[in-house]
């Protein structure tokens, strides 16, 4: 153990949300260094990386649905869970590389958020995956503890801290107490369902084809989640189904919201049967302490209104909510000495 600390000195030990959408990495005492896409673009039908093996994160997403047939943009990671081992570890290595910088004497220690859902396999995966990217030692934290910590909620407290977290590929509900969690509940349903959503809908509403870019900027300038004040409308461009031609036309708020209505009616489902699954003292601290909400999906207009509707609970979005588990894993690396034990014999990490 003393030989660990001593060696943490030369490394920059990190923490990493590895996202379905996007992925950060956090440092101690310098808060996040990294912020960008979980994309990496390949040569056609290899694992071969463009540029060198740089071709990653913000330079592979400007490629992503423009690519000539040679190159691919590939998202390795599907509903937060490893679909490509060898481009996962390509990209992780890159960014491990990036803010370890090449100077880094011993390779760092590293704390990677995963969803709570997944299985023991999965686990191995990115354990594996991110050691042979070149972590010294990797420990794995749940995503909801992460984002608890990472929003400031007394998570080791004796109280009921109840997290939301909407991603791109899943879906993470968690009541927390006591540095553990209490009862969870994961779903790979998220962002990226509400763009295919609104994909389908232009599809089978307009003969229009788009892309997962522009679907993705549909929801965020109009989408909501609940009714608006002042509806809004906004013009897109794709491809007519019909003639094969170029075409604009104008969508409106109240049509995109009536698109999102399943994705967001199973986030609500989750985030209800989760409750009822509460331990009836940890139910009623909720009452007072409210329901937390973080990750892009908490970014959806009215997303905050439809929850407490639904719970009849205070819901409250935390600040900065895309970059919370990142934080929280940043926190995580800071206590790990205190943390460790709990974590390594509990189902967090593996020695």
């Amino acid at each position: 153990m003393l030989l660990d600390t001593v060696l943490g000195w030369f490394s920059t030990d990190m923490g990493i949300d590895l996202g379905t959408c996007s992925t950060l990495v956090c440092v101690r005492d310098k808060g996040i260094v990294l912020n960008e896409p979980s994309v990496v673009a390949v040569r056609k039908g290899t694992n071969i990386v463009l540029n060198n093996g740089e071709a990653v994160g913000l330079v592979a997403r400007e490629m992503l649905g423009k690519t000539p047939g040679s190159i691919s943009a590939i998202r390795p990671l599907k509903d937060g869970v490893i679909s490509d081992f060898e481009i996962t570890e390509a990209m992780l290595g890159y960014f491990i590389r990036k803010v370890h910088g090449r100077g880094g004497l011993v390779r760092p220690r590293v704390v990677i958020a995963v969803p709570s859902g997944i299985t023991a396999v999965e686990r191995r995966a990115v354990i594996d995956s991110a050691e042979r990217a070149g972590a010294r030692r990797v420990y794995l934290v749940d995503e909801p503890m992460a984002a608890g910590i990472g929003a400031g909620l007394p998570i080791t407290d004796p109280t009921a801290s109840m997290i939301v977290d909407i991603g791109g590929g899943t879906t993470e509900v968690a009541i927390m107490s006591l540095a553990d969690i209490a009862t969870s509940e994961s779903i790979r349903i998220g962002g990226d369902d509400m763009d295919e959503a609104v994909i389908s809908h232009l599809k089978k509403t307009y003969n229009l084809l788009i892309g997962e870019a522009r679907a993705e900027k549909v929801k965020i300038q109009v989408g909501s989640a609940a009714s608006l004040e002042e509806e809004l409308t906004m013009e897109i461009a794709g491809r007519d189904t019909i003639s094969g031609l170029p075409r604009k036309i104008v969508i409106t708020s109240e049509e995109i919201r009536e698109s999102l209505r399943d994705p967001i009616a199973a986030i609500i489902e989750t985030v209800t049967r989760t409750l009822e699954k509460a331990e009836p003292e940890l139910a009623a601290d909720l009452i007072d302490n409210g329901i937390h909400i973080c990750g892009g999906g908490s970014l959806l207009r009215g997303m905050d209104t439809v929850l407490a509707n639904a719970t009849g609970l205070r819901v409250e979005i935390v600040d900065d909510p895309l970059s919370s588990v990142a934080r929280g894993t940043c926190v995580y690396l800071e206590n790990l000495e205190l943390w460790k034990d709990t974590m390594d014999h509990n189902h967090y990490g593996w020695e």
